[in-house]
């Protein structure tokens, strides 16, 4: 009997933990006008572009997790999301010039979307060159490609004044995208 009621209350005190809220880090855009957040509760994502005064917009869309990167334009109608820890593709790269690049160098690792849903992706190979492919670090099923996060020396990504998204990758080049 005590054994069942101690059952019982570890199996309530562990309830709300099963619907409990995650999310990402809010964001500001370059001017402070929006901020972007990833919410995840119950298995189920929002994507939410807010102003001081309240949301803006929500996208009821798993875009990534609460640990990926958002970057909100200063008009909030365009978040990219940037993967830190991307999940492993398995599509190889077509042509003889891939031939001995890995297949999870075709990895999206960014992702820009609007209030409709995706606008566009970029794979690794966008941003790393196939000598440089070295450089990123595999773990498991995930691959390390940015500098400044995750353990990985360097200056982390970052929005300019001029809202221009700035990131150094594992081969230590410099990329930007813009909105």
């Amino acid at each position: 009997m005590l054994r069942s009621a101690l059952v019982l209350m570890l199996l309530v005190v562990a309830l709300p933990a099963v619907g409990q809220e995650r999310s990402s880090r809010a964001r500001v855009s370059a001017n402070g006008t929006y901020s972007v957040r990833l919410v995840e509760q119950a298995g189920k994502c929002t994507l939410e572009v807010s102003k001081e005064s309240g949301p803006v917009w929500t996208l009821k869309q798993c875009v990534g997790g609460v640990d990926d990167l958002y970057f909100v334009s200063n008009d909030g109608e365009r978040v990219w999301v940037l993967f830190p820890l991307a999940p492993k593709g398995t599509k190889k790269l077509p042509g003889k010039q891939y031939k001995k690049v890995p297949a999870w160098a075709n990895t999206v690792v960014a992702e820009e979307y609007d209030r409709q849903g995706r606008v566009q992706e970029r794979r690794l190979m966008s941003f790393v060159s196939p000598r440089e492919v070295s450089e990123v670090r595999e773990l498991g099923q995930h691959l390390k490609w940015l500098e400044g996060v995750l353990g990985v020396p360097g200056k982390g990504p970052r929005l300019t004044d001029a809202g221009r998204i700035e990131f150094e990758t594992v081969g230590g080049k410099s990329h930007q995208l813009t909105f």
